[in-house]
């Protein structure tokens, strides 16, 4: 039976420490769906479309990853995809709670979902895309921090002034 899992969020931008989580969870599962979430409540710097292209390029070497797009409840694509577990990345402690939040709300909307953690490298502890986009805002480099890649496309939207409050 192909055991299938689904690693979630709006990437925006994927980082490192999403390829992280995401090669260590591609070693233990059939296949990943990296899912790209549209509706986020948030604003985001990368379009759908964009978001979806970044994802795909730089894990168009991952043979098991599988970059889908995705409207709605996790849950509910998760069964669309059937897809039995979740995939989490655990930055720190503060993400814990949430996190644990987040995988018992899942629990409760389908019993037969679970959720694994996955921690990045301690170099990609301190990671997220909020802090890429606002070192990339403010000029500093990010060489070490998200795929050349997604670095380039960061570059072209802060330079042709699309870049925005946030």
């Amino acid at each position: 039976m192909k055991r299938t899992a689904v690693y979630s969020g709006t990437f925006d931008p994927i980082t490192n420490g999403h390829l992280d989580v995401l090669k260590k969870a591609s070693k233990q599962f059939d296949e990943v769906i990296l899912a790209v979430a549209k509706a986020t409540g948030k604003k985001t710097l990368f379009s759908d479309e964009e978001r979806l292209a970044l994802c795909e390029k730089v894990t168009e070497n991952i043979s098991n990853v599988n970059v889908k797009i995705f409207d709605g409840l996790t849950v509910e694509f998760c069964k669309k995809e059937k897809a039995s577990v979740m995939i989490r990345g655990l930055r720190a402690v503060s993400d814990f709670e949430y996190e644990l939040q987040l995988a018992l709300m899942n629990k409760k909307l389908d019993q037969n979902l679970d959720t694994i953690f996955f921690i990045p490298e301690h170099n990609y502890l301190y990671l997220s895309s909020s802090m890429v986009r606002e070192i990339i805002r403010l000029g500093g480099k990010l060489d070490e921090f998200v795929p050349e890649y997604v670095y380039n496309a960061l570059l072209k939207k802060y330079n042709n002034g699309e870049n925005y409050a946030e």
